[in-house]
């Protein structure tokens, strides 16, 4: 109770991953010099090593597709008649990939190597593998000394620890004489208490003395998948996460991976983690959201506030208009949505009361409207729907039967309408305009099909589906939209035992209660597993347009990416 400290003695695994149990790939690069999305790289050379042994090199000349500039050239020695038969960049970036499959990469300024190979794999549409990536250069400023070294170039630091192989601006010799200064820091850095790859990571990169002071919260948490919750000393939720191993997440909350400076802000006010474990990763994502929207975390970004979302509604009316509202209630024909926000509700808005003659003002309307009356809008010319030119309760009748099939997953109205104004544009070259009615009719689609999708959910009662994944049953209970059981039938077990338990424990759940959020996410997750029973049909109206809405998808995709392109190389599109 009185002053005295206590010191704990932690284990390796407590400290981290050792070094000595970490596969390192270190990769140099040359290249044709000039920007990295051009990709120009001549040659790459990587040596894998591990426990300070080497166990593996990779070289290969690589043809950027270009001649190589006079002064490369002369300082590379590599020469275009040298890479005539090379591999492609992407060939050669992609068996380097495969060579480095889950090590940690090293290189001498790093973000210089990292950008060219960042650059190969946009140009051809491969995968970025985000690897952990440890920087000589940087480490060398700080564990070194104006003392020990002028400066932290490659060849005084090779010369400084003696390396074997000195560095030539060839690929892999300059790979292998990074080897050496990898080495050589970090035996120096093992008095300055780095130890394992976290320490690695930390020390290499800038992580404020709030996060390396925070590490002993992880110290305690479980290797399992599930939710954590970082709290503050008055126990109120800072920020609420998910991964498939917590312990190791919230490690890296204080590495130099770490890299947002609101987190390194939320660390620095944290006091404790809660674990949260899950079956599966799918009850630990909709736990995330659950949270989230309960605790309102200051320090998520998304998922935080449910009740705003945007919804497009039909009103109850003798001649209904269309409503932007928070939420669906049964004073509305039918809605659509939810939207991303109030700018695509409005998209959809003009695509309908395009395509429809819906009213467009807010005036209250008689319940018994005369065939002879007529607003002073419709007078006016400012409103082309029925009730502006006359009372006639036909037209009322039809326009509010058009409206309720367009909103109740009926598209094929609205998409002819707005398909011929798409046509008239182009054809006159106002494409402006085209790609604008374009885009109104993709957004009304969008938020169509997400509806259906969400009331097939919630309509159902209850569903139950699993997905396979290593050789391991992952069964969910769903009912009303609602996560309602989660488990896991082991590999090679019956999995029947574990469904009649899941069912017979799952929450009950009244119809309305699921966040649509979760719902959306049940919903992908439906797309891929397996469905065991459920106790209403699956499916979606024929023509709710959902092939129409990923065509014009595609299409908005591919003239984005070719107005990038000719943005990038200076062009600009004929009048």
């Amino acid at each position: 109770m009185g002053g005295h400290s206590v010191e704990v003695q932690l284990s390796l695994d407590d400290l981290g991953t050792p070094l000595c149990d970490v596969t390192f790939v270190v990769v140099d690069l040359e290249t044709t010099g000039g920007k990295p999305v051009d990709a120009g790289i001549t040659e790459i050379g990587a040596v894998k090593v591990r426990g300070g042994e080497v166990i593996g090199e990779y070289q290969t000349f690589a043809n950027p597709g270009v001649p190589i500039p006079p002064f490369i050239a002369a300082l590379t020695g590599i020469t275009d008649r040298m890479l005539a038969g090379a591999p492609s960049v992407t060939a050669a970036v992609a068996g380097f990939w495969e060579f480095a499959r889950g090590a940690v990469l090293v290189a001498h300024n790093a973000p210089y190597d990292m950008s060219f190979l960042r650059g190969a794999c946009d140009k051809a549409d491969l995968p970025w593998p985000a690897p952990r990536v440890v920087d000589t250069a940087r480490i060398a400023r700080r564990a070194l000394s104006r003392d020990d070294v002028r400066n932290c170039k490659l060849e005084t630091l090779a010369r400084y620890f003696r390396a074997a192989t000195p560095p030539c601006h060839r690929a892999l010799d300059d790979a292998q004489a990074t080897v050496s200064v990898l080495h050589g820091l970090m035996e120096r850095m093992g008095p300055l208490g780095v130890h394992c790859l976290e320490d690695l990571l930390a020390f290499g990169g800038r992580t404020t003395p709030q996060q390396r002071t925070k590490r002993h919260l992880a110290e305690a948490l479980p290797e399992a998948p599930g939710v954590y919750i970082f709290r503050d000393a008055q126990g109120h939720a800072l920020y609420v996460g998910t991964s498939r191993n917590i312990r190791t997440r919230v490690r890296s909350y204080f590495t130099a991976s770490e890299q947002r400076k609101r987190m390194s802000e939320m660390v620095g006010l944290a006091a404790r983690v809660d674990p949260i474990v899950c079956a599966t990763d799918l009850e630990a994502r909709v736990r995330e959201l659950r949270l989230i929207a309960e605790h309102k975390p200051p320090y998520n970004r998304r998922s935080r506030h449910p009740e705003r979302q945007v919804w497009l509604a039909l009103t109850r009316e003798p001649h209904p208009r269309l409503v932007t509202v928070s939420g669906v209630r049964e004073s509305h024909l039918a809605a659509i949505g939810p939207f991303s926000g109030r700018g695509a509700a409005t998209l959809a808005i003009e695509a309908l009361q395009a395509a429809l003659p819906l009213r467009t003002c807010t005036d209250r309307l008689p319940r018994n409207p005369s065939r002879d009356a007529g607003c002073v809008r419709g007078q006016l010319g400012q409103c082309a729907a029925p009730c502006a030119r006359s009372g006639d309760p036909d037209a009322y009748a039809a326009t509010g039967v058009q409206a309720l099939r367009a909103l109740s997953g009926d598209s094929r109205e609205v998409v002819a309408s707005i398909t011929v104004r798409m046509a008239e544009q182009a054809d006159a070259g106002r494409f402006e305009q085209a790609r604008g009615w374009r885009d109104r009719l993709e957004a009304y689609l969008r938020a169509s099909v997400r509806a259906q999708r969400l009331r097939s959910l919630t309509e159902a009662a209850e569903i139950v589906a699993a997905e396979a994944i290593d050789g391991a049953w992952h069964v969910h209970v769903i009912r009303h939209g609602r996560l309602a059981a989660a488990g896991v039938s082991p590999r090679g077990a019956d999995p029947r035992p574990i469904v009649d338990a899941l069912v017979m424990t799952a929450e009950t759940v009244e119809p309305g209660s699921a966040l649509t959020e979760e719902t959306e996410v049940l919903s992908r997750w439906l797309a891929g597993a397996r469905l065991v029973r459920a106790s209403s049909t699956l499916s979606l109206p024929l023509h709710t347009g959902g092939a129409m809405a990923e065509s014009l998808r595609q299409a908005r995709e591919a003239a984005e990416s070719l107005r990038y392109t000719d943005d990038r190389r200076g062009l600009r599109p004929s009048a």
